[in-house]
């Protein structure tokens, strides 16, 4: 548990570092997050046809209300908090790989209902739009990230029992009275 703890402690460190790196936002942060506006926009797009995407911005074109995306709000912290903890935990590659597809698409997908949730209550009232993003979303985000590893854990294999040494035949054996 220990070696578990202080290898998610330290592939954070080294994954949140690198996340802030100019190069990496620029590269890798910034296009995801216009593409995560784009795809709520083009989802939006279905049951409502006043809504536009330019960059990473979200905007009505009854009302004039938008939102940006901004960093912390693209669910890249969430799937780091998950890569680390998956990374972390010995299991087999196989199975982190699959943890983490299937991870990437829960956390994503919880955004992309957050992204449009947030869109349409900040029509409605500014105060709701404030506090269900401040607390209500942040926390159910990072609440997906612990059930996705909790139900990973869960699905793992069992350990290999070919390692351990055979049990002593018993079966046999006479004992003298």
């Amino acid at each position: 548990m220990l070696r578990f703890l202080l290898l998610f402690l330290v592939a954070q460190a080294v994954l949140f570092g690198v996340e802030i790196l100019q190069p990496v936002q620029q590269a890798i942060i910034l296009p995801w997050t216009g593409l995560l506006a784009d795809i709520s926009g083009w989802l939006m797009s279905f049951f409502d046809g006043n809504v536009q995407t330019y960059g990473k911005v979200i905007r009505s074109e009854v009302n004039g209300f938008a939102v940006s995306i901004e960093p912390g709000c693209n669910g890249v912290e969430a799937m780091i908090v998950l890569l680390a903890a998956i990374l972390a935990f010995p299991a087999p590659w196989s199975h982190k790989l699959k943890g983490l597809f299937w991870g990437f698409i829960a956390i994503q997908g919880l955004n992309l209902l957050r992204i449009i949730s947030l869109f349409y209550l900040g029509q409605w009232s500014k105060e709701l739009f404030d506090w269900a993003h401040l607390y209500i979303w942040q926390a159910l985000i990072m609440l997906d990230a612990l059930v996705v590893f909790l139900i990973w854990i869960r699905y793992l294999p069992e350990e290999d029992k070919h390692d351990e040494p055979p049990a002593p035949d018993t079966t046999g054996l006479e004992v003298a009275v």
